[in-house]
């Protein structure tokens, strides 16, 4: 079935329509929101949640619209609003501090290093950095995106980022 007809069908409310989407799109969901929240059952429940928001405002969606995306968007932002409503992260809106230097030369990483020790020196580092560092590099929004996302200015989503890119380095090279 094709994405068009699949959002026209959960407009109508369309059960068998749902399940398909469900199941097209819960584990990309699921491996972003566990990326953001760190704790697999709650990252389930989160899913779950966005599930059910997106398919109460899919009526406002545009049957050209891509479904993954939006919905991978509802489950993100879920995930933050969890993390805020928990107080497990605190943003300092830092924009008063000169903009780093964007044109940094770029650090050579030993190419025998696995993607799941990167992860898990990304999980390492503190909220703030690893939530910016995840939503950059792996779910590739942009600085501008993570701005409006998390309620700061550009510059220190930019700072932050850096910020945490140098530790996740640090730590991957010792």
């Amino acid at each position: 079935m094709s994405t068009v007809k699949i959002i026209k069908k959960c407009k109508e409310n369309n059960y068998t329509a749902q399940l398909e989407v469900y199941n097209s799109y819960k584990n990309m969901m699921l491996n972003s929101v566990i990326q953001i929240v760190k704790n697999k059952s709650q990252a389930e429940d989160i899913v779950q949640d966005s599930f059910i928001k997106g398919f109460q405002k899919i009526k406002n969606l545009d049957n050209n619209a891509n479904l993954g995306a939006w919905l991978k968007r509802i489950a993100i932002n879920n995930s933050l609003d969890y993390l805020r409503n928990k107080k497990k992260f605190n943003f300092i809106d830092d924009s008063s501090i000169l903009e780093l230097c964007l044109e940094e030369k770029e650090e050579e990483v030993d190419e025998s290093i696995s993607i799941d020790f990167i992860k898990k020196c990304i999980h390492q580092l503190k909220e703030k950095y690893r939530i910016i560092l995840v939503l950059y590099l792996i779910e590739d929004y942009n600085h501008r995106e993570i701005g409006e996302m998390l309620s700061l200015n550009e510059s220190t989503v930019r700072n932050q980022y850096k910020r945490g890119k140098d530790l996740l380095l640090k730590m991957i090279q010792q």
